[in-house]
């Protein structure tokens, strides 16, 4: 099994930025514990900050692997653009979230993404990445 993780802007600041909303771990850190945790599962990973760098990674990767998590960050709000781009695909798209979305600023409650998505999971810290790769299994 194939899984791709795609995290979307500035998550690669993560055990910096904002450490009361989204901790101290760096995501490179936690993907270390992923993989040693799931060794049956081929865990890759993408990062951008651009909003059509992640699109043309999902057309890329979106009809030969198995699945994909992706946080997409404030483009979950925002984008209409990756939605069409995960409606457009086959592989299955988990949505997650690091905080829980639906307690922070009311911009944040609605997603544009999730109605793509086979199922969506905040509000666990890293963890959700964890869930929703189980999810996979």
């Amino acid at each position: 099994m194939e899984v791709l993780i795609i995290n979307g802007p500035n998550l690669n600041l993560l055990g910096k930025r904002e450490p009361d909303v989204y901790g101290n771990e760096s995501f490179e850190s936690y993907l270390d514990t992923l993989r040693k945790d799931y060794p049956q599962i081929k865990i890759d990973y993408y990062q951008s900050n651009s909003e059509g760098a992640i699109i043309d990674k999902i057309h890329e990767v979106g009809f030969s692997i198995d699945g994909i998590i992706l946080n997409a960050g404030a483009y979950t709000h925002t984008s209409l653009a990756i939605s069409d781009a995960i409606a457009a695909i086959s592989s299955p798209v988990i949505e997650v979230h690091i905080s829980n979305i639906h307690a922070r600023e009311a911009i944040r409650h609605h997603s544009f993404i999730a109605k793509n998505c086979k199922g969506s999971i905040c509000g666990f810290g890293l963890n959700s990445y964890k869930l929703a790769l189980q999810s996979f299994c």
